[in-house]
């Protein structure tokens, strides 16, 4: 995909929210949602339609795992999604590499908040749209349960699409590796600014 397909977007979470209504459709409804997400992604990231929908789902979804809403923040992934945590975790032996399907992902949560607690937030910076996948930008600033100190880490997730469903999540806490796995280094990025969207 060249630069000028890439769509890049800030993003902002806010710090107090609530299942939205679309949200609760979106779980009422889930065939019809799919349907929806589907007829989204069939358009060119540079659709003013596609950036709208492709920043508020990105933000909802942030903001429902802020709150732990796990039901909502797994609206638009596949029955078998699979997420890998980052490598730093894996290595030290916190989570395991891979967890597949909602259950897999209420157990990859819920081993972040025996290392973190319950104080773990996501801070969402940018969303970076590359047509098969999406990319978040963000920080994630904690503190570790066992010592108090607070941390701000810089994060990064693909999560790979097919018809517009997420199908697998990869997080990184190194954003240039994430930028570099995506086909994007860091010192060739396109910029923020975008050319006006076609409709």
């Amino acid at each position: 995909m060249s630069s000028d397909e890439i769509v890049r977007k800030p993003l902002r979470v806010r710090d107090r929210s609530s299942r939205t209504l679309d949200q609760r459709l979106a779980l009422r409804f889930p065939r019809l949602t799919a349907a929806y997400i589907r007829l989204i992604f069939r358009l060119p990231p540079r659709s003013r339609f596609r950036q709208a929908a492709v920043r508020r789902g990105s933000q909802l979804s942030m903001e429902a795992f802020n709150r732990r809403d796990l039901d909502a923040v797994l609206i638009g992934t596949a029955p078998d999604v699979e997420h890998h945590p980052p490598r730093e975790w894996v290595e030290v032996g916190f989570v395991e590499p891979c967890y597949r399907g909602r259950a897999g992902y209420r157990e990859y949560v819920s081993s972040w908040s025996d290392v973190w607690g319950d104080d773990l937030r996501l801070e969402a910076v940018e969303v970076i749209d590359l047509g098969d996948r999406l990319m978040l930008l963000g920080d994630m600033p904690t503190s570790g349960m066992a010592s108090g100190v607070p941390i701000t880490n810089k994060f990064a997730t693909v999560s790979e699409l097919k018809e517009g469903v997420t199908i697998r999540v990869r997080v990184y806490f190194d954003q240039s590796k994430a930028l570099e796995a995506v086909g994007l280094p860091e010192n060739d990025r396109p910029g923020s600014e975008n050319p006006e969207p076609r409709a």
